[in-house]
């Protein structure tokens, strides 16, 4: 395999036009505003000027809680990640990795399972050990954040996938299915169903043996060491007054983490075990509490990490406006009802998935896109009795696909990792390519 698509160049060919023609991810994320724009006033129903301006104008300011929860993931996420022992741990783990194959297979397998398990973890797991992969060995950097970016891809086919999880909870604003039946989709049909589990389990072993197939020649080799920036230098010794003694103490930590503590013991008492954005941020606090040592040792390590979310911050809020003119124009519903016109019963799920990797590309969050998704998919499997479960999952693995061209999920891996994006999914392309087939021949053939 690496033989023929070296003769080809099409992964070199691919490398260079990301290279050279890939502008910066907030320009595309302004590009793709006016693309949208565009195609809402000429195929949506409600597609005038006025209506595409409110549109963007309530998305870009709808999307800030959504925003502050993803730069909080990763700040608290990076703040954990550069403790003493976390950093420890990751050199110890990386420490058998010799060569480049060997750290693919390392990165998808770590990856792929937390990433599995929940998606916000498994980015800030995957940028840090890639980062500590690359001060120890000689490879592409940027292929190496691809591969990582690649084994972190099967985040919707696991429990922490925002279609699945909305279906199967009880009275969820998201659970089109049990507003339209009465019934829930309980995990063991969605995530834990062939379709779901046998795709996601090909891609994992798959794409490590296209990584290796297609890892650039030794003459090509970029290589990148990332730089010790996100742990702060130790204070010199000096005589400590009351204020910095309080400031470096403990207890600090400890209330909170107290707080913490008692907060998830008392929900998921209640409720039983469940984890959503806010809960993993919190999750995070408390241990990068506990492992930072004292408030400020955490204090001084998210500093640093905030100096990584700066590009987030810019683009978040544009693709909440492009979000909005989805929606509310109708565009979206739109794009849904033209597979959803040409499907029969055994074909739906595929349909499904094909719309849902076309609006993936401009909505990139999976719960906004299963609200302006989801309304047209499953009253069409109602009403052609599809597999109501395949047809969900069917738009929650297209992003699987899809996310492998869409920069909006790479950034913050990126930012982390300290590289630039446009060689990182020039490589993300192959990934695309071959995730797209096995995932759209599992909607065909195992539902």
């Amino acid at each position: 395999m690496r033989a023929i698509l070296s003769r080809r160049g099409f992964v070199t060919r691919s490398v260079a036009i990301f290279e050279n023609w890939m502008p910066d991810p907030f320009v595309i994320a302004v590009a793709l505003t006016v693309l949208a724009s565009a195609l809402a006033a000429i195929f949506a129903p409600h597609g005038d000027a006025r209506t595409i301006i409110n549109a963007w104008y309530n998305g870009v300011f709808g999307i800030l809680s959504f925003a502050f929860q993803m730069v909080l993931i990763l700040v608290t996420g990076h703040a954990l990640a550069s403790a003493p022992s976390i950093r420890r741990g990751l050199r110890r783990l990386v420490s058998v990795v010799r060569t480049a194959p060997q750290a693919i297979w390392l990165v998808f397998a770590v990856v792929t399972v937390v990433g599995w398990v929940n998606w916000g973890a498994g980015l800030v797991v995957g940028a840090f050990l890639a980062r500590e992969i690359a001060r120890r060995v000689r490879l592409d950097y940027g292929w190496l954040i691809a591969a990582t970016y690649s084994a972190w891809s099967v985040i919707n086919s696991g429990l922490s996938s925002s279609v699945a999880l909305t279906q199967a909870s009880h009275g969820n604003a998201l659970n089109i299915v049990e507003k339209l039946t009465g019934h829930i989709l309980p995990l063991r049909d969605t995530i834990f169903a062939p379709f779901t589990w046998v795709p996601a389990l090909l891609v994992a072993l798959v794409m490590p043996v296209v990584f290796i197939a297609i890892r650039p020649a030794e003459r090509d080799i970029v290589i990148f060491v990332p730089p010790e920036e996100d742990v702060a230098e130790p204070e010199p010794d000096q005589p400590r007054s009351i204020a910095r003694r309080i400031d470096r103490s403990r207890l600090g930590s400890l209330v909170i983490v107290a707080f913490g503590i008692a907060y998830l013991a008392l929900a998921w008492s209640h409720a039983g075990f469940s984890m959503d954005l806010d809960r993993l941020i919190l999750v995070f606090l408390l241990l990068g509490l506990l492992l930072q040592g004292n408030p400020m040792a955490y204090a001084n390590a998210v500093s640093i990490a905030v100096r990584q979310v700066g590009p987030m911050i810019l683009q978040y809020p544009i693709y909440g406006g492009i979000m909005g003119i989805m929606t509310v124009t109708g565009l979206a519903g739109s794009i849904s009802r033209l597979f959803v016109a040409v499907a029969t019963p055994g074909t739906l799920p595929f349909y499904s998935y094909l719309s849902s990797i076309v609006i993936t590309l401009l909505v990139p969050s999976a719960g906004g896109h299963w609200a302006v998704q989801g309304p047209f998919v499953v009253p069409a499997a109602l009403t052609l009795h599809a597999s109501l479960p395949a047809t969900a999952m069917g738009v929650a693995v297209a992003e699987n696909v899809a996310n492998m061209l869409q920069p909006f999920w790479c950034v913050p891996l990126v930012a982390i990792a300290g590289i630039g994006i446009q060689r990182v999914l020039g490589y993300t392309v192959i990934t695309f390519l071959i995730t797209g087939l096995i995932y759209g021949a599992a909607m065909l053939l195992l539902v």
